[in-house]
């Protein structure tokens, strides 16, 4: 009796753990099959120990059978449940491979022709292409290198940054424009474009007396070969031309717009400023040793330029006279001032400015005493402040009027096609670029 009772509740935990374990592996539907198909299988074990401890009470050699059936019974069923569970895991492993190499087979192997370049570095993906760091911060990185060595990183990035964005936009409108524009021109633009680009290398080299090899080292000098130039002469071929057809047409010009433009531009573009330069010989009184006490500083500085005057009237070199006795900060440049607006000349030396209106190129002044200094002077250039007249500009103003239109429409179509393009990382791109020009300024 106490046999059947064990080996019942062995079947009994059999069958739940089968359950639970199956629950796991299996999907609803299955799990639904199974969890039926093990509650009945459950029953008739319940139902087999009821009738084998039911019939405890008849005979001897009844009952003894009736238990060794059971046993066989119950060992038949504990086999069949495990064989079951084992058949469905077994069953559901197999699926599950077959489903896998159906998968598998059907995925594209991945795209391991047409990628860029390795560049080692951060790169932004646009359309089809890539932007590589290297490419941003290569002609970019002298013009750079002066603000990377003053101040703080952050006084750095917040000057430079702006700069840096907008050559980032350029480069990635450019990509957009030549994308759309194949979209636009359609099939069999390739080699009408092949055709063109290869008129313009020999033109290139033309450029250098026919010299192929010497036009392949000024590609080199500006970081490109001659696939990488002829490529860039048909993204310019066909962004130009799908430029033009984007562009707004060429209104005319008006008077009024002329006039408008070149009020606004005249003291940028068509004024001269007002520039002096000279050389000077500056003798000053209280650097003077005066070693007879008849004679003054004064009366010293008075002979020393007098004589120095005569001299240069003989034909002496005015710098050589100047490195020898003049006590100004400029002696050692022969004398030599840098080119500057005559009103920043301050006391004494704004005497000059005065002297120098009255003066013809390359004459030389007689001593002039101002405070305490004497002076000699050399005009060497006086140009006097002119602002040249609208009907002699004219036409340079229209083509500055035509140029911002078409400046305008074309940053328009670049922020659109920039906009709809969603390109993303542009900003940690940007960062790693500012990093990378910080990093190679301060090495």
């Amino acid at each position: 009796m106490t046999n059947v009772i064990f080996a019942t509740a062995i079947i009994l935990i059999s069958i739940e753990f089968s359950r639970l374990f199956a629950g796991k592996y299996l999907k609803n539907n299955q799990l639904r099959l199974y969890s039926r198909t093990f509650t009945t299988l459950k029953g008739v074990i319940i139902n087999v120990y009821q009738f084998g401890t039911g019939c405890a009470g008849s005979g001897r050699i009844f009952y003894n059978m009736n238990v060794v059936n059971n046993r066989r019974l119950l060992i038949k069923v504990l086999v069949t449940s495990f064989v079951c569970l084992f058949l469905t895991v077994g069953c559901m492993g197999r699926k599950k491979a077959r489903r896998l190499e159906q998968k598998l087979a059907s995925t594209p192997l991945v795209q391991r022709t047409g990628l860029p370049r390795a560049s080692g570095g951060f790169v932004l993906a646009v359309g089809g292409q890539t932007i590589t760091c290297s490419e941003i911060i290569s002609p970019l990185l002298e013009h750079f290198r002066p603000y990377a060595r003053q101040g703080s990183f952050e006084q750095f990035k917040s000057r430079v940054r702006p700069e840096l964005d907008s050559f980032v936009i350029r480069k990635i409108s450019d990509i957009l424009l030549y994308d759309q524009a194949k979209r636009d021109l359609g099939e069999g633009i390739d080699d009408r474009l092949d055709a063109i680009a290869d008129t313009e290398v020999r033109k290139f080299i033309v450029n250098f007396g026919g010299d192929y090899a010497k036009a392949g080292q000024n590609l080199k000098d500006m970081g490109m070969n001659w696939a990488d130039f002829k490529e860039y002469q048909k993204k310019m071929i066909i962004s130009q031309s799908y430029i033009h057809q984007q562009l707004p047409e060429r209104k005319p010009v008006t008077y009024n717009e002329l006039i408008s433009c070149y009020n606004r531009i005249k003291e940028e573009k068509f004024t001269t400023e007002e520039k002096l330069q000279f050389r000077l010989i500056d003798i000053d009184v209280a650097k003077l040793d005066v070693t007879d006490p008849n004679v003054s500083r004064w009366q010293k500085a008075k002979q020393l330029t007098d004589e120095l005057y005569q001299r240069l009237q003989a034909g002496e070199d005015f710098g050589q006279l100047a490195e020898e006795h003049s006590h100004g900060h400029r002696a050692m440049f022969s004398g030599l001032w840098k080119p500057l607006d005559p009103e920043s000349l301050a006391p004494p030396y704004d005497v000059l400015a005065e002297h120098a209106n009255k003066m013809e190129h390359a004459q030389i002044t007689k001593p002039i005493a101002a405070g305490e200094h004497i002076f000699i002077m050399k005009l060497e250039e006086n140009q006097a402040a002119n602002v040249e007249p609208f009907e002699k500009v004219q036409d340079q103003v229209r083509a500055r009027i035509n140029f911002e239109r078409r400046k305008e429409a074309m940053d328009k179509l670049s922020a659109k096609l920039v906009q709809q393009a969603a390109v993303s990382r542009k900003d940690e791109f940007i960062d790693y670029c500012l990093d990378e020009i910080w990093r190679l300024a301060n090495m």
